[in-house]
């Protein structure tokens, strides 16, 4: 009899008609799951194999739009979902109303000393909430001392499981670490010590694809994570620790890798595991029936091979596939950008993203200007950064490209690795390319309200506006961790690079490095905050208000507290 191994994560839900939804899982051997939504709607889909895995992807439809329904997950007719005496409720798919779209309002041209009040948001707008987020640890790593704190999405379970009235996130971005490959928790590293001998490279790393699932495991089987994901949908984009630290930071970075014997292994089985267990939940139906590679290894009996080839491929030439991806929320549109494998790496043609991913982007950004109202741009690296940090990358690449000679360039590839120097400002001609785009995009009578680049990454959490002449308000939304920690050092080093004294070392690092000042300008309004937290967009017409939560234990458990809620369409 199958059984489930993992999941529901409901995934996909269409903003376009409503009717339509994904449910990703994991079975224990080959069958048929069936979802069967509390309407009548629902779906059917046999298993693939990858790695002597089972999982399936089932597309729901028949839903009414503008409803909640709950549903169930039978494998070959045996009901395995809900949890029989489970104590959450029932996992439901909410489907958002579907009608005529409020024409957008002008806004004025703002200016960097102006001001602008955004027009009011129709009563009948619906209300877009995305919360957004990266860097979760199930567990903190084996040597590491101490917890890490409340997590911030469990933390959310449980209080949308309390309050089943509560406002729910109509879409959970998880922003990047979703797994930590190269940081293991000691439960993860005794279970490793089981199967091989962790004296051998890469020792109490993750290895194969066998060790990736023991990472998703320990992750998405913790009972509020389960049921989160079962009822909250979710889109998602690797970053580095999902495959390992500072992936494709350098090309010096890559031909060590490289030279080892184990990092194929690695990279591959990362690049496998995420396409199995995070990029086919981000596709929707119509872009699944029209993958290959989906419909090659639904067709056999065993993808694993064909997977692995694509992965290889991938792996080799980043080009030859993409793991960007863009979806429509009624007036509102999200450019998730891959900011890790589409990197060109030789240092005298540095590139955050390669020339398709960036006309890729350009493409998707100015496409039906006019019939958004609000941009959203998901890189798990942040654009703006604190401007001592951001003046150090851009110095930093200029030693590595030679500018000071051989050897600072051999100092700064050293440095580069050690202080983790690889954001957009460490692609000074990306990060140009980046604020060019922006500004055209929030520029004009067709400009949305607000252009958005959301990020983590950096385990502390900021509002940042860039000083360009705009007629859309643009920020930088900065929110990590949800579950991890922070060094003391490294907390000041991140107030102090906000700080006056930090721009002014900034000046010298740009001196040194003859690189001259950033081709835009911005300011911190809001932050520093440090903590476990989340992001929450809440976008109606053209309004739009961001809410910042922070996980804090009590004496009776740990609860979300509100740290920041702000209007950021409205003058300041």
């Amino acid at each position: 009899m199958a059984a489930l191994r993992l999941g529901p994560l409901l995934r996909y839900v269409d903003w376009d008609t409503g009717g339509s939804a994904t449910i990703w899982i994991e079975a224990d051997r080959p069958c048929t799951a069936r979802v069967r939504c509390a309407d009548g709607s629902g779906g059917t889909s046999r298993t693939f194999q990858i790695a002597g895995h089972h999982y399936a992807l089932v597309p729901v439809t028949g839903l009414s739009p503008g409803s909640t329904t709950a549903y169930e997950v039978s494998l070959d007719g045996i009901l395995v979902w809900p949890d029989p005496g489970s104590a959450f409720p029932p996992s439901t798919i909410s489907t958002p109303a579907v009608g005529p779209t409020p024409a957008p309002a002008s806004a004025p041209i703002r200016t960097p000393t102006s001001t602008a009040t955004s027009a009011s948001a129709s009563t009948s707008a619906p209300v877009l909430r995305v919360t957004f987020g990266s860097c979760r640890q199930a567990a903190p790593p084996a040597d590491r001392r101490g917890p890490h704190g409340a997590d911030a999405l469990d933390t959310l379970a449980a209080r949308l499981a309390a309050e089943p009235d509560a406002l729910r996130p109509d879409v959970l971005l998880l922003l990047g670490d979703q797994v930590y490959a190269d940081q293991l928790s000691r439960a993860t590293r005794r279970w490793l010590a089981g199967r091989r001998d962790l004296r051998e490279a890469p020792g109490a790393q993750v290895a194969d694809y066998e060790e990736y699932t023991r990472l998703y495991y320990e992750s998405w089987l913790d009972p509020e994570i389960r049921w989160l994901l079962s009822t909250v949908p979710s889109l998602h984009m690797f970053d580095d620790h999902d495959v390992i630290d500072d992936w494709n930071t350098s090309a010096a970075w890559l031909a060590e890798m490289r030279a080892t014997p184990w990092w194929s292994e690695r990279v591959l089985s990362g690049l496998m595991s995420y396409w199995v267990y995070q990029h086919l939940g981000n596709l929707s139906p119509a872009e699944l029936d029209a993958d290959a590679l989906y419909a090659a290894i639904r067709a056999s009996p065993d993808g694993t091979e064909a997977l692995r080839a694509f992965a290889a491929a991938a792996d080799a030439d980043p080009a030859s596939t993409r793991w960007s991806y863009r979806r429509d929320f009624g007036r509102s549109r999200l450019l998730m950008v891959d900011t890790r494998a589409a990197r060109v790496l030789a240092e005298d043609g540095r590139a955050m993203l390669d020339p398709a991913e960036f006309a890729w982007l350009r493409e998707n950004a100015l496409a039906g200007q006019g019939r958004y109202d609000h941009l959203l741009i998901g890189s798990s690296l942040p654009w703006l950064m604190p401007p001592l940090i951001h003046d150090a990358e851009v110095w930093n690449a200029a030693l590595c490209r030679g500018e000071r000679g051989d050897r600072w360039a051999r100092v700064g590839e050293d440095l580069r690795r050690r202080s983790d120097l690889e954001h957009w400002a460490a692609f000074p001609s990306s990060f140009a390319m980046l604020s060019d785009l922006i500004e055209e995009v929030g520029t004009g009578p067709r400009a949305p309200a607000t252009v958005c680049v959301l990020s983590g990454d950096v385990h502390h959490a900021y509002v940042a506006e860039p000083l360009i002449p705009s007629t859309a308000r643009v920020f930088q939304l900065t929110c990590s961790p949800v579950h991890n920690s922070i060094h003391t050092a490294v907390k000041w080093g991140f107030r102090l690079g906000w700080s006056r004294l930090g721009r002014w070392l900034g000046r010298g690092f740009s001196r040194h490095g003859r690189t001259g000042r950033p081709p835009v300008s911005w300011r911190r309004t809001g932050g520093p905050w440090f903590g476990n937290q989340l992001m929450t967009l809440a976008l109606s017409g053209r309004s739009a208000r961001l809410r910042l939560d922070q996980a804090r234990k009590g004496r009776s458990g740990a609860r979300l507290v509100t740290v920041l809620d702000r209007e950021l369409t409205s003058a300041e």
